[in-house]
């Protein structure tokens, strides 16, 4: 079916559809029971899961935008994928009940960049922590993180089905769950499960938290702000990238929430962009002074983070 939609409700819409489609993907890869897992570096994970997941999301999304620059983290994909994996038709449900924001009511395919982590948290994956896991497939317009999808496989419905997906569109809405704010009465923040050091936690004691939760996966961190489990997501760290960030910044941000480097700075989503956070992760929900935490972090951890 055919839609007259601006282009980057049905980059969103599909991607909904998508990232939902590549979450049966990896439900399915682990009921086999081969996670055929591959070692790209240290603590740095790859499953059968995140490569098949990766070209179903990369084959539909080429397949409905041909011109967009997608970037995903297990690098180039085969396209050619069974018919089942593929999505060719935009989301009309999601298009008909959202607006566009004005200002991305006239893009081309060629000012969108798409970036893609088809499974964030293959530790978590694999050592079965599997609610941590995430499907994040971000959306980028002029270097900057505009629109993400953020897909919970192993979500557990009320209903008993599997699976959640929570997408948020920068001046165009969100949904998928309604966010909870944080107790008044503690302070609360979500950091590293694994890639913990000295700079991460200078920035965490500096802060002075009633509790640190750590837990694996960017997108699963951005959640728990969500749901009011943490007022501030910490990372003086350079161990996440851009697909790690783009979506649940766009989601975050469209929820009233902030999230930069821990200078304070939006990264930049272009194209030609490296591929490191290099500077580290802030993260903080609605009603929490994104300022405030900022001026807390002490000046040897910003100076580590700007030499990376």
């Amino acid at each position: 079916m055919a839609s007259s939609a601006p282009l980057v409700m049905r980059v969103v819409g599909s991607s909904i559809k998508i990232a939902q489609r590549a979450g049966k993907i990896i439900r399915d890869v682990m009921c086999r029971g081969d996670l055929a897992i591959v070692e790209k570096g240290k603590d740095d994970l790859q499953t059968e899961a995140d490569r098949s997941a990766q070209r179903c999301i990369v084959a539909s999304l080429s397949k409905l935008f041909p011109n967009v620059t997608i970037i995903g983290e297990e690098g180039q994909s085969d396209l050619n994928v069974p018919d089942d994996w593929l999505i060719t038709e935009p989301n009309v449900e999601f298009t008909e009940k959202h607006d566009c924001p004005g200002p991305l009511a006239d893009l081309k395919e060629s000012e969108i960049v798409i970036w893609v982590d088809p499974l964030d948290g293959t530790s978590e994956y694999t050592q079965g922590f599997l609610e941590r896991v995430t499907v994040l497939i971000g959306i980028a317009v002029n270097e900057r993180a505009v629109g993400g999808v953020i897909h919970q496989p192993y979500y557990k419905t009320d209903t008993g089905e599997l699976g959640r997906t929570i997408w948020g569109l920068k001046g165009g809405g969100s949904g998928g769950m309604v966010p909870v704010p944080p107790p008044a009465d503690r302070f609360l923040v979500t950091t590293t499960r694994s890639h913990s050091n000295t700079i991460v936690q200078s920035a965490l004691d500096a802060l002075e938290a009633d509790d640190v939760l750590r837990v694996g996966g960017a997108g699963y961190k951005v959640l728990q702000l969500l749901e009011g489990k943490a007022h501030a997501y910490v990372f003086a760290s350079a161990g996440c990238k851009k697909w790690d960030t783009c979506g649940p910044e766009a989601v975050l941000e469209a929820n009233g929430g902030t999230l930069t480097d821990m200078l304070g700075r939006h990264y930049r989503y272009g194209k030609d962009a490296s591929f490191p956070n290099s500077a580290g992760v802030l993260g903080t929900v609605a009603g929490i002074s994104h300022e405030t935490i900022l001026s807390k972090i002490p000046e040897t951890v910003k100076l580590a983070m700007n030499k990376m």
